[in-house]
């Protein structure tokens, strides 16, 4: 009798363990799982990302959806240049530069049989972008601006540190839309057309004096934790 209650018991704990197990794999299969993380790297310049990832959204749907804010250090461009283009034909004055990109970010992620865990991304880009001149003692120090739209692809590789949080590394490129480049009163335009020009320049000598983003190479390295 002890025997038959004994196996009686095993088998319920058993039957128990094993519809929990079911039942926690469909909600982790069913359920969104979402992820948060911060990379840094090369990407036009130096800089950083915080994203937002969501992902399984229900059985059998691979793809996931990611938002991402980044910051990036970048080279402005020629001041000299700058000055004359946007400003005047002065050349007093000892040049400072310095310029940074604000963007935005949206991909759709596919997974991939490669190494642990990877996607393919692809995705849309918005680029706001600031180069400063600053010519100490001339008596000048202007922003030259542009915003842009753009396309974005890679590859990204995920490996498990610890449960729940990943290193991450991801390489792609970014293609960024010809945009009006503005400065002090002036501003040129990729359909010319131009505000307050200077002499005979174009936008064609203001993109090439100005770094405004356009095919920027991508290479990160971050965390991701899921939750």
């Amino acid at each position: 009798m002890r025997s038959i209650l004994t196996f009686t018991f095993i088998l319920l704990i058993t039957m128990s363990a094993r519809t929990f197990t079911q039942t926690t794999n469909t909600r982790n299969t069913l359920g969104p799982k979402f992820y948060g993380g911060m990379i840094l790297g090369y990407n036009g310049g130096f800089g950083g990302q915080l994203n937002f990832t969501m992902t399984k959204f229900q059985s059998g749907f691979p793809l996931s959806l990611r938002f991402g804010f980044g910051y990036t250090n970048v080279e402005p461009g020629i001041p000299l240049d700058a000055r004359k283009i946007f400003i005047n034909d002065a050349t007093n004055g000892t040049p400072e530069e310095r310029g940074y990109v604000w963007d935005l970010r949206f991909d759709i992620l596919y997974p991939v049989n490669l190494l642990y865990k990877s996607n393919l991304y692809v995705g849309a880009r918005y680029a706001m972008f600031t180069g400063n001149f600053n010519f100490v003692g001339g008596n000048e120090n202007f922003d030259i601006t542009s915003n842009q739209f753009g396309l974005g692809a890679g590859l990204e590789t995920q490996f498990l540190l610890v449960p729940n949080l990943y290193l991450v590394f991801s390489g792609g490129a970014d293609y960024f839309f010809e945009s009006t480049l503005s400065g002090h009163d002036t501003s040129y335009s990729p359909d010319g057309d131009d505000v307050n020009p200077r002499q005979d320049y174009t936008f064609d000598d203001a993109d090439e004096a100005v770094n405004q983003p356009s095919i920027e190479g991508r290479f990160m390295i971050g965390i991701n934790y899921g939750f």
